[in-house]
């Protein structure tokens, strides 16, 4: 018997020393707040009209208050605390009219500061299953519980805050190995030049490729995404990530994006000439940091939509996170008249900011595009997929279309269809192609492209 207990409590101290192990890999601890999970907490409190919520982190003596909602907490100790209740559940624990309840004996601290009556917590883990904290509602007067729906919502809620926390972890990793600086060096060391740039701009080298987005319930094609090539005349076609980041240090970004902009929108036109349905089709552009940085850049959208004759609803402009958030004042002057033009707005890769759910809620975005790191994952796991599940949960609260990216598997096809994920794009479907190519396939019976699931990718 008392082997017994001592190899019980030498796992559970192997189990602790793990999960503390996790908890400081993610650096989550010593790092100043951050909107991101600010609005997880207002998002919590507002979905379920809670009075409070809050979001900690748990190590061996404290719980770490990194976000709050409605009364403000900082820290607490973790002996008796909601997290130790979570912890030992190993799940969410519910709990109304506390002060009569025998399970909460001891202080529990927070139900006191925040005089609550009601809480509901589910635990927030580390993408192997080690719980590092929990997001928490509170509400002064007493309920009967969570409906099932609801309680998954929190739990959503809390996996986003752990999508967070892997990202986090993935871009350190990302940034020590540093493959992207050394690809972005050794693109600056050799060819191109800026010479280089300013000669394809000069004699019209680029061009522009589109790949399809469809309505993943039907494969009927609803647009399509703009993707920039250099068609060398030596070197054959070139990707973007080989010129764009020298385009955007030396400034030629904006004059490359400007042609882009116009040739989308004359493409367009020359669509729609052949067939007024395709005026039904909506084009989305990527903006560079500098283009949307760039003042009057409304006004020169409105006089390329009055130039090629298109409407408004048949352009949308893409861009990520990382543009908006130098100057997130002047972002929100431009989006505003952006919007007003009735152009869509598309946040591209979502989930791969330190702030993506705070962006959501501040700017106009129409649409939001689940980074193809994501999509990648989803077979690989439960909490990938639950990842998915929640943006798409997510932006049906906030009223907002998704569009999942590089879908290459039957596999994830037939997932994103089950999650609700209403619009996709990926090898699946089409490859990125010549606008001569986008024709021939915009004059499919329907725009509608063959099933994936009785046919290999790019049968169409």
């Amino acid at each position: 018997m008392q082997q017994a207990e001592l190899e019980t409590g030498r796992l559970d101290h192997q189990q602790e020393a793990a999960r503390l192990a996790a908890l400081i890999a993610t650096g989550i601890l010593d790092t100043p707040p951050e909107p991101g999970y600010d609005a997880i907490t207002r998002l919590a409190a507002e979905y379920f009209r809670a009075d409070s919520a809050g979001l900690g982190f748990a190590d061996e003596s404290r719980i770490w208050m990194k976000s709050s909602w409605g009364q403000h907490v900082r820290e607490l100790p973790r002996k008796n605390s909601i997290f130790e209740m979570v912890l030992a559940e190993d799940g969410p624990v519910v709990v109304s009219g506390f002060s009569q309840s025998p399970q909460l004996d001891g202080p529990l601290l927070i139900l006191k500061l925040l005089d609550a009556a009601f809480f509901a917590g589910v635990p927030v883990r580390s993408f192997d299953g080690k719980i590092l904290g929990a997001l928490v509602i509170f509400c002064h007067e007493p309920r009967p519980g969570l409906a099932p729906d609801e309680l998954r919502m929190l739990e959503s809620l809390a996996d986003m805050v752990a999508s967070q926390l892997e990202l986090r972890r993935l871009r350190k990793s990302f940034t020590a190995n540093g493959s992207r600086r050394s690809r972005a060096t050794s693109v600056r060391a050799g060819w191109p030049s800026r010479p280089d740039l300013r000669h394809a701009l000069d004699e019209r080298e680029f061009v522009l490729y589109y790949q399809p987005e469809v309505d993943l319930s039907t494969r009927k094609i609803v647009g399509l995404e703009a993707l920039i090539r250099w068609a060398h005349p030596e070197r054959g076609l070139i990707p973007p990530m080989d010129f764009i980041p020298l385009a955007e240090e030396s400034g030629l970004i904006l004059p490359i994006g400007d042609w882009g902009l116009a040739e989308a929108c004359n493409q367009i036109q020359n669509w729609c000439e052949e067939d007024p349905r395709h005026g039904s089709l909506r084009v989305g552009v990527n903006l560079s940091a500098r283009q949307f940085a760039r003042e009057g850049l409304a006004d020169h959208v409105e006089a390329l939509l009055l130039q090629s004759g298109i409407s408004s609803r048949q352009l949308g402009l893409e861009m990520t996170e990382s543009s908006l958030i130098p100057n997130m004042s002047t972002a929100m002057e431009v989006l505003g008249s952006l919007r007003r033009l009735g152009i869509s707005l598309l946040l591209d890769d979502f989930g791969t900011g330190y702030s993506s759910l705070n962006h959501l809620h501040s700017f106009p975005f129409d649409v939001l595009k689940i980074d193809r790191s994501f999509v990648g994952r989803m077979t690989e796991g439960d909490q990938p997929l639950q990842i998915v599940r929640t943006i798409i949960e997510l932006a049906r609260v906030l009223g907002m279309d998704v569009v999942a990216e590089g879908i290459e598997t039957r596999e994830q096809y037939r997932l994103l269809r089950q999650l609700g994920c209403r619009y996709g794009q990926g090898f699946l479907f089409a490859r990125p192609m010549s606008a001569d190519a986008v024709t021939q396939l915009l004059r499919l019976p329907g725009r509608v492209l063959s099933d994936p699931e009785t046919c290999e990718a790019g049968c169409n």
